[in-house]
């Protein structure tokens, strides 16, 4: 993963932790290689404010846009030197969407919100389903990676959910006609995994990775890491997805335990 012609990339839904738990996440992400983490399910809390906090002293660019309280939104990190951040991808709901370039590659990190059956939480998501599917199609064309956790599924899920409605199948099926390449799908033929699961074990596959067409060719692996619901510093799985490219700068990173040890 740490070639210098290959660009890794990682999500995980970290669902709004307490600082302790935000800690355990920590020492966890302490041991990946990837360059860009996408953080979704941030929230004004301690937790959230921790993991941010400690990215950055470790070295980590970290973008991730102001929250109201009760509000959601998404945190990247980046070690690609010289990486552009956008916090202002979308109008609606901002904090939701950040985009990192780097390494001739831009990555776009999305947190869609999910919804209950209230007439106020269906035309939210619906709008930000909307206005996301507009927003995304000027990467389309350009060596891109969009990810995160997108709370929709794709139209072939199994199972099937009714109470999913077209308009959320829609956007996967969307993203694939302006030309995005699901990473996961690309990678497997066979049964597809779940990334969250239900107390009635009803699985969904909510965590999406998407490369655009003119990295399709790029694309080296794409796989979900389920230890992070077994072993219980969250109950989304991680998912990790990995590109060649040109030559990657990487900044210099430290520890990220409590007290940063030496930059190596």
């Amino acid at each position: 993963m740490d070639d210098r012609d290959r660009l890794g990339v990682l999500t995980l839904n970290i669902g709004s932790p307490s600082a302790q738990r935000a800690e355990r996440q920590l020492e966890w992400l302490a041991a990946r290689e990837e360059d860009v983490i996408v953080l979704t399910e941030t929230c004004a809390t301690a937790g959230t404010r921790l993991l941010g906090d400690r990215l950055a002293a470790a070295g980590w660019d970290v973008v991730g846009p102001a929250l109201d309280d009760g509000e959601r939104g998404v945190l990247v990190a980046s070690r690609l030197a010289g990486g552009r951040f956008d916090d202002a991808v979308l109008a609606y709901l901002p904090s939701r969407a950040v985009s990192v370039r780097g390494a001739g590659v831009d990555v776009l990190g999305v947190y869609v919100p999910s919804r209950d059956e209230s007439r106020v939480k269906i035309a939210r998501k619906e709008r930000f389903v909307r206005e996301l599917g507009a927003a995304v199609r000027r990467w389309a064309a350009r060596p891109a990676v969009l990810i995160g956790d997108l709370n929709v599924l794709e139209p072939d899920h199994r199972p099937r959910y009714a109470f999913f409605r077209d308009w959320e199948y829609g956007l996967y099926a969307d993203l694939i006609a302006d030309g995005w390449v699901d990473a996961y799908r690309r990678e497997r033929t066979g049964p597809i995994e779940h990334s969250w699961v239900g107390p009635d074990d009803d699985g969904f596959r909510f965590d999406h990775a998407f490369v655009s067409a003119p990295l399709a060719g790029a694309l080296r692996s794409c796989a979900m890491l389920h230890e992070t619901r077994e072993l219980g510093l969250t109950d989304h799985s991680a998912l990790t997805v990995s590109v060649a490219c040109g030559a990657v700068e990487r900044l210099q990173i430290g520890s990220l335990s409590a007290e940063p040890l030496a930059l190596f």
